[in-house]
Order: structure tokens, then sequence, then C-alpha cells
């Protein structure tokens, strides 16, 4: 069986045997095998899921399903009187309510840029920053949309603020935002490639607590 979250930029998938070279694997857990890999490889090797959600997939599973079924895996989520779960990946940001166990609320934003990952990839890689260089910055850019957001980001820098350090203001302002998008929760379980950046985690940490569920929770989902 192969299970597929494809996203737009990075794909995960979960299978029962090894399909991938091991520059892929990120880990084998439970007799399975974990996979990060970029998209276009998915397109270019022609993989067949069994099931499949994300952007760049024939799905056969809504998202905002899959990182429900995925989330509710969690004893802890589903025990809690009440816990929100935010899936931010490249391109979108979802978010989940459980009160008890039963689903409760939820919100979808896959439209602004400002409030996802791309922006800080591009980013990145325009001003060859290493994300481990990334720090959290008690101050924060205000990012109400990604392209006003570069462009105060590059007035920062050309007043002599290292990029490493505007990209962090602006990236403490990305998980503000967050925050706000969930409605402000005393605490967030996250989901997705954001697990992986520690300047988001620490920023998200000064409005609530943040437990990492990682990047596979979508997939993990796809299992019945």
């Amino acid at each position: 069986m192969i299970y597929l979250d494809a996203g737009t930029t990075y794909s995960k998938v979960i299978a029962d045997e090894c399909i991938f070279d091991e520059t892929f694997l990120f880990k084998k857990h439970n007799e399975k095998f974990y996979y990060v890999l970029p998209s276009n490889i998915i397109k270019s090797q022609n993989i067949s899921p069994d099931h499949s959600c994300g952007h760049m997939a024939n799905s056969d599973e809504n998202e905002i399903i899959a990182l429900a079924q995925g989330a509710k895996k969690n004893r802890q989520i589903c025990n809690n009187a009440e816990s929100t779960v935010l899936d931010l990946g490249s391109r979108d940001a979802k978010w989940i309510k459980f009160r008890k166990g039963k689903f409760h609320d939820m919100d979808w934003n896959t439209s602004c840029a400002s409030s996802t990952g791309a922006t800080v990839e591009m980013l990145l890689k325009f001003y060859n920053v290493k994300p481990e260089e990334l720090k959290f910055n008690e101050e924060k850019f205000s990012v109400t949309c990604g392209i006003f957001g570069m462009e105060k980001i590059m007035d920062a820098i050309s007043q002599g603020i290292k990029p490493s350090e505007a990209i962090s203001k602006f990236v403490h302002g990305i998980a503000f935002n967050a925050w706000n998008f969930c409605k402000k929760p005393e605490k967030i379980y996250l989901s997705g490639g954001f697990c992986e950046n520690k300047c988001f985690a620490d920023s998200l940490k000064k409005y609530c607590e943040v437990e990492l569920l990682g990047r596979f929770v979508l997939c993990e989902g796809l299992i019945k």
C-alpha cells in the first residue's frame, strides 16, 4: 500500500515497502517506510498511490478530512477538553478544533502566501540563508501580505540588518498570523513542514503552547 500527501513543493509518502532511494527516506517505523521528497519526482516516476490527498495528486481524500483522521490518532488530542491542530505547509494553512475528540470548528486558507512556507523558501534561496540561521526575534514584521512582507525585508536589509535577522522577523509575523488564524488558542498541535522550522516554532511559543506532530499527519490520516 502507498499513501501520498502530495504538497506543492514536497510530498510525503508512507509505503509498506521500499519504493524510493534512501536519500528520500525520512524514517522507518512499524515496518512502514516514510519518505519526504520533491513533488516533481512523484510526477516523473508515475507513482500510483492507493490513497492520496494534496494539490499535486488525483486525490481520493479531502485534505481537511485527512488532517482530522490523522490528528485523532493522537490519544492526547482525543482526550483533551479542547485541541487545535494547525497544518501549515508550502501553499496553504488549515486548522481543526476538537472538543473531547469530536469535531467542533475549522478553517482553511488556500490563497494567501503570507501564512505559508513558499515565501520563506524563496527568501532563503534568494538571500542564501540556511534555515538553521533563523533565530527567534522578539520583533516581528506585520505580515498582512506576502508581497508587502518581502518589501519590508528588502527595506530592512538595505538599512544594514542581516538577511537572517530580517527573515526571522518575517517568520515571527507568520507565526503571529497563524495563531490569530486559529482564533488564539492556548495550545496548538502543529503539523506540516513548519515543524522543522525552529524559528517558527519558537516564535509561535511566544503566544501559545506548541506541540510538534511532524510532517506525516495527513498521510497517517489516509491509513484506515
